[in-house]
């Protein structure tokens, strides 16, 4: 199995969540999925933009299965509400966390809960899902989660004890902080699953560097401006599109051979078919793992147990 969508394995009676599937990484992650037969559902926060790629990926996967549901991974309402319309289903193969601030606020800022933003949107959200899904997870054969890390994970220190940067605010330190505990989150997911002998299986994937000028236009998901094309062809060498960045997810969710526990990513780091790798030391860290998930539940202010 390599990375273009074609050599896929069947998904045909498979159930795949993907958080904020309307645009980047989460967009092609879903059309892909739905093209080896999932049936795939776009978690998104704007109903406009989802609508947009629910009806981009009916028209270039004929027959794909697909649906959208409201999801803000900053509100506790919206996702638990859209936790209760996924569970009543009763089956789920795959939830994919891609939901993410890629772009921080230059000043911090918080949710309704007082929690720093991007720490919010790109770990906390995640966490209680995964949380109330559980159940329904470990209901469902096989089923795997699939956390998005990133390449900053490896560019940034980790003040497990200042994850709200309340002593000291970038935008980058937000980023790169919130991307190492979505890892950590993920590896100590699986260490608890283990200990558990849960049939259910956590994994990391990240997609290298993928830009928006090297991806496919389209409409109303993909839309570079001329500019930004050109840019981001200057950079070809080290960067690939995001239909190419959404490999080493798709990979993690439908390989037979992937394990709890893998760490999947670009064979290049930044671009190429994805590869088994390894993943920093201190997002792999069980005592980094142990400490975050304590401070996961206090912040979401939602108990996880898994056992």
């Amino acid at each position: 199995m390599s990375g273009p969508a074609g050599s896929v394995p069947d998904q045909t009676g498979k159930v795949v969540v993907v958080t904020g599937a309307n645009t980047g990484i989460g967009y092609f992650t879903s059309e892909q999925l739905a093209a080896a037969g999932a049936h795939v559902v776009l978690a998104c926060r704007s109903r406009e933009r989802g609508h947009a790629a629910l009806a981009a990926i009916r028209g270039r996967v004929p027959g794909a299965s697909v649906e959208l549901i409201d999801l803000d991974v900053t509100e506790p309402d919206s996702i638990r509400a859209a936790s209760d319309v996924l569970a009543a289903r009763g089956r789920l193969d795959a939830l994919v966390e891609n939901a993410g601030m890629v772009h921080p606020p230059a000043k911090r800022e918080t949710d309704a809960r007082g929690n720093e933003l991007v720490l919010s949107t790109n770990v906390l959200g995640h966490f209680a899902l995964t949380a109330l899904l559980y159940p329904t997870l470990t209901g469902t054969p096989g089923a795997r989660v699939v956390t998005l890390g990133s390449l900053s994970s490896r560019l940034s220190t980790f003040r497990v004890d200042d994850l709200q940067l309340v002593r000291g605010y970038t935008g980058w330190r937000a980023y790169a902080q919130s991307k190492i505990a979505v890892q950590a989150f993920g590896f100590e997911l699986d260490r608890r699953l283990r200990l558990a002998r849960s049939g259910v299986t956590s994994l990391v994937a990240h997609p290298g560097y993928s830009i928006s000028g090297r991806t496919p236009r389209i409409r109303g998901v993909n839309e570079p401006t001329r500019m930004t094309r050109f840019v981001d062809n200057l950079q070809a060498l080290g960067t690939q599109g995001k239909d190419h960045g959404a490999w080493p997810i798709v990979r993690a969710v439908t390989d037979p051979d992937a394990r709890g526990g893998d760490y999947w990513g670009p064979r290049y780091l930044t671009r190429g078919v994805p590869t088994r790798q390894r993943p920093t030391s201190t997002s792999s860290d069980p005592r980094v793992g142990a400490r975050l998930w304590s401070r996961l539940e206090e912040f979401t202010g939602v108990r996880f147990d898994v056992s």
